[in-house]
């Protein structure tokens, strides 16, 4: 069954639509209090509030851009102010743009660096400190199958989901003792308005024969929020495209 989540604090970043959004309000239905990242759809963020608060929790939404340090301090700021410390990291944001390995400009690589992967670390350095002093925090960092087998985006985009592991290898094995776990949720193809977009991403390519559903890997991020023993992990949500042993 797990832990009792009421009362903590999560922020996931990205979360006004796909997976972020999913798991936003799945946490919430575990008695998780949410704030709610966006960069440009505002529309789509004060949904995910509502969404939230019809589960009895408190929410807010903020728009940051999370590889930007002083966007990233402001938004820990008032989030602590208006909610509490968070407990809880999502590093859900990302950009994905698929592109022939021809066509993959300097620009696009560190686009796809700075908002997947910078992003991460520097959330993360943030809201660490809080973690700390309390003894108690979840790290949860949104890779993808692109890391292990290159994907259907590009090589820009497989680096920068990559470095999403080794990131949380290090948080993994340096914060165990202080009742901080942190893991990677790596999902394959899942039905969001990024995975449409894109022409290469067929669900022929999947084994199960379908694309994933948000709130599939959103079962995923709840059962690590509440599991202190699971850490350093990275957790294979592929419908079969990417088995380990």
């Amino acid at each position: 069954m797990g832990m009792n989540l009421s009362g903590k604090i999560a922020l996931v970043t990205g979360a006004s639509r796909g997976i972020g959004r999913a798991i936003a309000i799945a946490l919430a239905q575990a008695g998780v209090d949410v704030a709610v990242n966006y960069r440009e759809n505002k529309s789509a963020a004060d949904d995910a509030v509502a969404a939230i608060t019809q589960s009895g929790r408190r929410a807010l939404a903020f728009r940051a851009d999370v590889s930007s340090p002083n966007e990233v301090e402001s938004m820990l700021a008032t989030i602590t102010n208006q909610l509490g410390e968070v407990a809880i990291l999502v590093n859900n944001a990302g950009v994905a743009r698929p592109r022939r390995t021809e066509d993959v400009d300097l620009a696009t690589f560190d686009e796809a660096i700075n908002v997947n992967l910078r992003s991460a670390f520097l959330v993360t350095a943030a809201a660490l400190p809080a973690m700390r002093r309390k003894q108690w925090g979840r790290l949860i960092f949104i890779s993808s199958v692109a890391a292990n087998i290159g994907g259907v985006v590009g090589p820009h985009y497989a680096a920068s989901k990559a470095g999403m592991v080794g990131l949380m290898h290090w948080y993994g094995s340096q914060l165990a003792k202080e009742g901080i776990t942190a893991n990677v949720i790596s999902p394959a193809l899942v039905e969001t308005d990024m995975v449409r977009s894109n022409l290469r991403a067929k669900p022929e390519l999947i084994p199960v024969g379908r694309f994933g559903l948000p709130e599939e890997v959103a079962e995923v991020a709840v059962m690590l929020v509440r599991n202190g023993y699971i850490t350093g992990q990275t957790i294979n949500v592929n419908g079969g495209l990417y088995p380990t042993s």
